[in-house]
C-alpha cells in the first residue's frame, strides 16, 4: 500500500501522448445530443433503489452459461434425447407394446427405453451442474459497494445493481461495465488490462472527467448523486456515447471513461466507478452467444445408418405382413388345427388385409432388434469413461497451477480425432507475455552469443543428417543428395524425431547455459560489466543503452527483497529493454512529472552515478506510426530525440550522414528475422534549442486546438520532428511463448492440421508471434490484406469493398501462378478489412484464399468477428473446426466451433465455462488431439460398426425363421434370451472395445503424427466400411440360420434317434450367435488387457451359466428351456460341433480380409504394429527413423518446416562453396 501511495502522488499528465492529452476546461466538448431508439438508458448514480421497478429495472449482474435451468431441464433434455432417431422409434414401439398386437410384454419394451433416456439425461444434468458451479464461482466474487453514508462494504457480484458505486482495487477484475469517477492518481487516470476482451497485453489509459476527480475517498460519496443517459446495451467494445448530468451541468462521456467487465485494474491502487451495464447487458456478454447443443459428425452419421436399418426393418416387416396375409387367406382355412375359436380383428382369416396390417405392427416390434436400443446408452457409458481417462491423464496435468485437463462434455470425444482446422487466440493461449532480450546490433557490430531455438534446432539437425552418412558422402553434399535423394523431396522435411527436436530446444539451454534473468537472455562478454568501453564504437554503445533506458512509458517499482527495480511497462518488449538496460549498467530507477533518473554503473559498479534526464515530449507508439520517440534534455543541456521503431519506418527517416551502419544493420536484422526474433531499430537526433522551441510552440498550439484537424496536425508535426535521424543499432528479442508451444504447433502441423490465429492485438505483434511459434518464417510470402484509414474515410463503402475484393483476387491469382513447390503463403488481415471480407458476396472468395495459404492470422478482430470467422470456416469447408482461447473475448468463437477448448489460465474462467474441453496450457492440445482424439475416434467408430454388425446378425435370423413359420410372429428364441442379448451377453465386450482399444500406444501416436489423418479422412466410419460391416452381419445371419437348419432339419439329435425341437434349434442358434459375435470382437481388438479377456470370454461363460440356471428353474418360468442344457444340449455332440463349425464359418471371411489387407494393402498402423511386434524399432533404428519420417504430413508451417527451410539454405551455401572449389562445410551442433 505504501508503494501505491507514493506512486499515486505522481501526476501522469506530462507523460500523456498527444492522443491522450486532456483538453482544458475552456475547450471541453459539448454534451452529446441524441434521441430515439438505441439511446434510452437512464442510470441514477448512487441510487440503485430507483432501478427496482420498470421501466428503469435492468437485468441483474447474475450470469449463466448453462444449457438448462430448473424449469427448462425436463422439456429441453427430453427434446435432446428424442432428436435421436432410434429413441423416437423405441418410444413408438413402447407405446405399441401396450396394445394386444405386441409380441412382447410392455415392461420389456418400456423399461430399457426409460433406462437409456434416464441415464443420458442424468449425464446431461451432471455436466450442466458443473457449468453452474463454475458460474457461481464468478457470481459470488466480492466487490466493494457503497452501502450509504460514505460506508463501503462487500457484496457478491451477482447482487450488484445499475447505479451502485463500486470501489475496485489493484489487480482486481471489474464486476460490471463501470463509469470511471476517480482513481488513486490525482488527475483521475487508471491503467486497465483488456487481455480478456481483445487479447492485447499493453495497458490502456482510462481517465475520469475532471468534475468527478474530488470523489476520491469513501466519505465523499455520502451525498453524491448524478444521472447518466447513454446508449442501450450493445456488443461494441470500442464505442460508448453518453452524457453525465452532475451538479446541474451536463458533461459528455466517451469510451475513455468506461471500464469494461472482465478487464483488470493494473498499476493503480484503486478506482471508484458507477455501474452502467450489468450481467448480460455488459459489453463482453453482449458478444457471447447462447450455449449451443453440439452433436458430433459420427452421431449424425449414426442417425443416417439407423434410417437405413429402419428402412430394412419396414421392408422385411412388409414382406412378413404380406406373407402372413396371403397365408391367412389361402392356407389357414385348410389348416383346421390353426383356426381360432373366436375370430378377432387381429387374426381373422376372412379379413386378411386387416390381419396383415395388424401383423405389420407385430413384425415392426419383433424385428426391432435390428435397431440397437443399447447403442446410445453404451456410447454414453463409453464416452463418460473416455472423459474420465482424459481428466486423469497425468501428461495433461499442469504442476505449476495444479490444474488437470477437464472434459466438460463427453458428447464430442470422437470429434477430437477428426479436427481439420484449429482457430486459436494469441494472448495467453500461445504466449505468456514475456520477452527475452537475446541479441543486438550496435554501430554495425553484432552482439549476443546465445542461439535462438531455430538456430539450435537447425544446427543439430544438420549434424544428425550428416553424421548418419559415411565420411566420404558426408564431406560432399552433392554426392549425399544423389545417393539418398534430394533432401527437399523427403516427405517430412526432417529426419529427426520430435523428441530430438525437443532435446535440442530444452536440454541445450539446461546443460550449457547458466540460468537466465527473467527477460534477459543475452550472453556476450564484450558488452557486460563495462567491457563495452573497450569497444571501438563505445560512444554509439553508450547512446544505445541510454535509448533503452529512456525511450518508454514504464514505472519502476523497487523490489525490497533483491534491492533492484521491477518495471510495470505497457508492453512486454518495453519491460525486456529496461531489464537489458539494467543488466548493462543503466538502471532506470525513478520517474517524476518531468524527469527520468538513471543509475549508470558501468564505470564503478559499487558507486553508481545517478543522472537526470528531463522529459520534454513523448510521442507514443501506435500501430499506424510503428515508432515511439522521446525528446530529452541531458545534464549538459543537450536536447536529443531518441527513437525506436520498425526498421522499415526508421530506415526511411535516416539522414544521409545517419546511414553509416545501415548495410551491416540490415544484414543483422535479416539474420535475426530468419531465426524468429522480434526486431526494432534505434536511432537518435541532436536538436538545437531554437529548432526545438519553434517546433514545440507549434506542437502546443496543435495540441490545444479545438477543431477537427487536431489529430492530423499532431501527426504531421510528429512526422516532421522524426526525420533526419542517425542510426544507432537494432535490438532482437525472443518471444516467450508458453512452454512447448512451438513443438505443439509443429506436431499438429505434421498431423495435417491447419492453424489460424485470431487476435485482438496489433498486426505487428500478431506477425511477431507468428514468427515466434513458426506459423510464419523468413522466406514465406506474406499476403497482407488491409486498408489505410484515409481510404476508409474518403471512399464510399462500395469502393472500399471493391478495393478489398481486388486484393483478395490478386492474392488468389498469385498463389495459382506460383511454381516453386516449396513456396508458402501466409494471409494476414485486420478487423476492419475482415468486416467487408465476411459479407455474403465476398466471404467465399476470402475463404478460398485462406484455405490456399499455409497459415492465416486475423488481427484487431472483435469477439463477434472471431465467431463469424469460425462459422465461415466450419460451414464453408464442411470440416471439423476447433477453437481454443483463454479469455472472455474468445467465448463466441469457442461456442461457434465444432469443439471449443478453454485454457484454464489466470485470466478469468469465461472461456473455460463456455468450452467443451479445458486444458491448462496450449501444449496439452497436442496430446488431447493426437492421442486421445485419435483413440476416441477409432474406438467409437469401431464400436458403432460392431453394434450394427451384431444386431443385423441376430435380428435377421428372426426374419428367416418367420419365413419357415408361416410369418406367424413366432420367435425362435426364448423371450429371456432376447432380453439378455443386448443388455448382458454382448454389452460389456463392446464397452471394453470403446474404452480400452488402442491401435498404437500414446508414444507411437506422438512419434507418428500422420496417423491422426485417419480421423479427418474418416477411414473408419465411411460408408464403405459401414456397409462392409453390415454385409458381414448379413453373411453371419445367413450362415448361423441356414447351417443350423440344414444340420438339424432331419438329423437325429437325441440318443433315441429323435430330431431336435424348436427350443433346441433356437438355443443352439443363439449359442452360435454368442460365440460368433464375441469371437468377432476379439478379432477386431488390437490391444488386449485382462479386462477385455474377462469381458469377451466372460460373456460366453455367462451364457452357459444363464442357460444352466434358467433350465434349473420351474417349467412355469423356464418353459421349453427346462433342463435344456443338462438333458438335451450338453450330451449331444452335434450341439458342440455345430457351434464350432458355425463360429469358424462366420469369422473366416473377416480373418481372410484382415490377413489380405495386412499383407498386400496395409494401413499405417498395421505397419507400426508389425514393426513393434517383431521389435524392429529396437533392432533396426535406421528403418524405424525412416518410417517415422514418412509418417508426417507434408507441411509448410511449424518448427520442422522452419528447420527444413534453414537447412535448405545451409545446403545451398555448402553446394555453392563446393562448386566454387572451396572446402565442404560440415556443421556441428555448437
Amino acid at each position: 500500500m505504501a508503494r501505491g501511495r507514493i506512486r499515486a502522488k505522481l501526476r501522469r499528465s506530462s507523460l500523456y501522448t498527444f492522443r491522450c492529452v486532456q483538453p482544458d476546461a475552456a475547450e471541453a466538448e459539448a454534451p452529446h445530443e441524441f434521441q430515439g431508439p438505441g439511446y434510452s438508458r437512464l442510470v441514477h448514480c448512487n441510487q440503485p433503489s430507483l432501478h427496482r421497478k420498470k421501466p428503469l429495472k435492468y437485468c441483474s449482474n447474475y450470469i449463466s452459461t448453462t444449457k438448462y435451468n430448473i424449469i427448462t431441464f425436463i422439456p429441453k433434455a427430453i427434446f435432446e434425447q428424442f432428436r435421436r432417431v432410434a429413441n423416437l422409434y423405441f418410444l413408438l414401439t413402447a407405446i405399441l407394446s401396450l396394445t394386444p398386437v405386441s409380441p412382447f410384454s410392455p415392461v420389456s419394451m418400456i423399461a430399457p427405453l426409460a433406462f437409456v433416456v434416464g441415464l443420458s439425461m442424468a449425464k446431461e444434468a451432471l455436466e450442466d451442474w458443473r457449468r453452474f458451479v463454475q458460474d457461481m464461482k464468478v457470481n459470488m466474487r466480492k466487490a466493494g459497494v457503497h452501502k450509504g453514508d460514505g460506508v463501503f462494504g462487500h457484496k457478491p457480484w451477482m447482487k450488484l445493481r445499475v447505479g451502485d458505486v463500486v470501489k475496485v482495487e489493484k489487480d482486481q477484475f471489474f464486476p460490471a461495465d463501470l463509469l470511471l469517477l476517480s482513481s488513486s492518481y490525482e488527475d483521475g487516470i487508471c491503467y486497465v488490462e483488456t487481455m480478456n476482451l481483445d487479447g492485447e497485453t499493453n495497458l490502456k489509459v482510462k481517465r475520469a472527467l475532471e468534475v468527478t476527480l474530488p470523489l476520491d475517498d469513501d466519505v465523499t460519496f455520502k451525498d453524491f448523486t448524478g444521472t447518466v443517459k447513454c446508449e442501450d446495451p450493445n456488443p461494441n467494445l470500442y464505442t460508448f456515447v453518453g452524457n453525465l448530468e452532475y451538479d446541474r451541468q451536463i458533461y459528455p462521456l466517451d469510451p475513455s471513461q468506461i471500464l469494461l467487465r472482465d478487464s483488470k485494474l493494473r498499476n493503480t491502487t484503486y478506482v471508484y466507478g458507477v455501474v452502467i451495464f450489468t450481467g448480460h447487458d455488459s459489453k463482453v456478454l453482449q458478444n457471447a452467444t447462447e450455449s449451443p447443443s453440439k452433436r458430433s459428425r459420427i452421431e449424425k452419421q449414426t442417425d443416417k445408418i439407423i434410417y437405413i436399418l429402419f428402412s430394412i426393418l419396414v421392408l422385411i416387416s412388409l414382406i412378413s405382413s404380406t406373407g402372413f396375409a396371403v397365408k391367412s387367406k389361402f392356407q389357414v382355412p385348410d389348416w383346421w388345427y390353426l383356426k381360432p375359436e373366436e375370430p378377432s380383428s387381429i387374426f381373422n382369416p376372412e379379413k386378411s388385409a386387416l390381419t396383415g396390417f395388424f401383423h405389420l405392427i407385430t413384425a415392426l416390434i419383433l424385428y426391432g432388434y435390428l435397431i440397437p436400443i443399447s447403442l446410445y446408452v453404451s456410447i454414453e457409458v463409453v464416452k463418460v469413461l473416455q472423459a474420465m481417462f482424459i481428466n486423469q491423464d497425468i501428461h495433461m496435468y499442469d504442476e505449476e497451477t495444479g490444474t488437470p485437463a477437464q472434459a466438460r462434455t463427453s458428447n464430442l470425444n470422437e470429434e477430437l480425432g477428426q479436427v481439420d482446422t484449429i482457430l486459436s487466440d494469441k494472448t495467453g493461449t500461445l504466449t505468456c507475455n514475456q520477452m527475452n532480450f537475446l541479441k543486438c546490433s550496435i554501430a554495425g557490430t553484432a552482439y549476443g552469443m546465445r542461439a535462438s531455438e531455430i538456430e539450435l534446432a537447425a544446427e543439430e539437425q544438420m549434424a544428425i543428417d550428416l553424421d548418419g552418412q559415411d565420411p566420404e558422402i558426408s564431406s560432399n553434399p552433392i554426392h549425399r543428395n544423389s545417393a539418398h535423394g534430394s533432401w527437399e523431396n523427403r516427405k517430412s522435411g526432417s529426419g529427426a524425431s520430435e523428441i530430438e527436436l525437443e532435446t535440442v530446444i530444452t536440454s541445450k539451454y539446461e546443460k550449457d547455459q547458466k540460468p537466465m534473468i527473467k527477460g534477459f537472455g543475452f550472453e556476450d562478454s564484450r558488452l557486460m560489466n563495462g567491457n563495452w568501453l573497450k569497444e571501438p564504437n563505445s560512444g554509439a554503445i553508450l547512446l544505445f543503452f541510454r535509448i533503452l533506458a529512456l525511450c518508454h512509458t514504464a514505472i519502476p517499482e523497487l523490489n525490497e527483497e533483491t534491492g533492484s527495480f521491477n518495471y510495470e511497462a505497457e508492453s512486454p518488449d518495453e519491460g525486456a529493454f529496461l531489464v537489458a538496460a539494467r543488466e548493462f549498467g543503466f538502471e532506470f530507477c525513478k520517474r517524476t512529472q518531468s524527469s527520468i533518473f538513471v543509475r549508470e554503473r558501468y564505470t564503478a559498479p559499487e558507486k553508481p552515478i545517478e543522472r537526470e534526464f528531463k522529459i520534454l515530449n513523448l510521442l507514443d507508439f501506435t500501430s499506424k506510426r510503428k515508432r515511439m520517440s522521446v525528446i530529452v534534455q541531458n545534464e549538459d543541456g543537450e536536447i536529443l530525440l531518441l527513437c525506436k521503431g520498425a526498421d522499415s519506418i526508421i530506415f526511411d527517416r535516416l539522414s544521409k550522414n545517419g546511414r553509416m551502419f545501415e548495410e551491416a544493420t540490415t544484414k543483422h536484422l535479416n539474420e535475426y528475422g530468419e531465426v524468429g526474433l522480434r526486431t526494432l531499430a534505434l536511432a537518435y537526433k541532436k536538436l538545437e534549442e531554437t529548432e526545438y522551441s519553434a517546433w514545440n510552440n507549434e506542437f502546443i498550439k496543435a495540441r490545444t486546438s479545438i477543431n477537427g484537424n487536431r489529430e492530423a496536425m499532431l501527426e504531421r508535426l510528429s512526422d516532421m520532428m522524426e526525420r533526419e535521424l542517425i542510426l544507432v543499432g537494432a535490438t532482437a528479442v525472443e518471444d516467450k511463448l508458453q512452454k512447448g508451444v512451438p513443438q505443439c504447433i509443429d506436431k499438429l502441423a505434421q498431423a495435417g492440421l491447419k492453424i489460424w490465429v485470431l487476435t485482438g492485438d496489433k498486426m505487428e505483434t500478431a506477425i511477431n508471434i507468428g514468427f515466434a511459434c513458426s506459423l510464419l518464417r523468413q522466406g514465406m510470402k506474406q499476403i497482407c490484406i488491409t486498408m489505410n484509414t484515409d481510404t476508409l474515410a474518403q471512399d464510399s463503402k462500395e469502393a472500399v469493398k471493391e478495393y478489398v475484393l481486388m486484393q483478395i483476387t490478386k492474392a488468389s491469382q498469385m498463389i495459382k501462378l506460383e511454381k516453386d513447390p516449396h513456396a508458402a503463403f501466409a494471409l494476414i488481415i485486420d478487423g476492419k478489412t475482415l468486416t467487408h471480407a465476411l459479407e455474403d458476396d465476398m466471404k467465399h472468395q476470402f475463404l478460398n484464399l485462406a484455405v490456399d495459404c499455409s497459415s492465416v492470422i486475423c488481427c484487431r478482430v472483435s469477439p463477434k468477428q472471431k465467431a463469424l470467422v469460425t462459422r465461415l470456416v466450419k460451414e464453408g469447408t464442411g470440416k471439423v473446426t476447433l477453437a481454443i482461447g483463454d479469455g472472455a473475448n474468445d467465448v463466441g468463437m469457442i461456442q461457434e466451433a465444432d469443439i471449443g477448448v478453454g485454457i484454464s489460465g489466470v485470466e478469468g474462467m469465461q472461456a473455460v465455462m463456455a468450452s467443451d474441453f479445458a486444458i491448462a496450457q496450449f501444449r496439452f492440445l497436442e496430446r488431447l488431439l493426437v492421442v486421445h482424439g485419435h483413440w476416441c475416434y477409432k474406438r467409437i467408430a469401431q464400436m458403432i460398426c460392431y453394434f450394427f454388425y451384431k444386431n443385423i446378425a441376430f435380428g435377421l435370423t428372426l426374419f428367416y425363421f418367420e419365413a419357415f413359420a408361416a410369418f406367424s410372429g413366432q420367435s425362435v428364441y426364448d423371450d429371456w434370451y432376447m432380453l439378455l442379448f443386448n443388455v448382458i451377453l454382448t454389452s460389456l465386450p463392446v464397452i471394453s472395445l470403446g474404452v480400452f482399444e488402442q491401435d498404437v500406444s500414446s508414444e507411437i501416436c506422438l512419434q507418428f503424427p500422420a496417423l491422426y489423418q485417419q480421423g479427418p479422412k474418416n477411414l473408419f466410419f465411411d460408408w464403405y466400411r459401414i456397409f462392409g460391416w453390415m454385409g458381414n452381419g448379413l453373411y453371419s445371419s445367413l450362415i448361423i440360420f441356414f447351417l443350423n437348419i440344414i444340420i438339424f432339419y432331419d438329423q437325429a439329435f437325441r440318443a433315441g434317434g429323435q430330431t431336435a425341437d424348436m427350443a433346441a434349434v433356437g438355443t443352439t442358434m443363439f449359442t452360435c450367435i454368442i460365440w460368433t459375435v464375441n469371437c468377432q470382437i476379439a478379432l477386431t481388438m488390437s490391444h488386449f488387457t485382462w479386462i477385455q479377456h474377462l469381458f469377451v470370454w466372460g460373456s460366453i461363460t455367462t451364457w452357459y451359466l444363464f442357460l444352466l440356471l434358467y433350465g434349473m428353474m420351474s417349467p412355469i418360468y423356464s418353459g421349453n428351456a427346462y433342463q435344456i442344457l443338462i438333458e438335451a444340449l450338453a450330451p449331444a455332440p452335434i450341439y458342440w460341433s455345430t457351434t464350432l463349425l458355425v463360429t469358424i464359418a462366420c469369422n473366416l471371411p473377416y480373418l481372410a480380409h484382415i490377413s489380405f489387407q495386412r499383407s498386400f494393402n496395409p494401413m499405417d498402423h498395421h505397419l507400426i504394429q508389425e514393426i513393434k511386434y517383431y521389435k524392429k524399432d529396437v533392432e533396426d533404428r535406421h528403418m524405424w527413423t525412416r518410417e517415422r519420417s514418412k509418417a508426417r504430413q507434408e507441411t509448410k508451417i511449424g518448427f520442422t518446416a522452419r528447420v527444413d527451410a534453414k537447412i535448405r539454405q545451409l545446403r545451398g551455401r555448402m553446394q555453392k562453396k563446393h562448386l566454387l572449389g572451396g572446402p565442404a562445410v560440415v556443421m556441428s551442433p555448437s
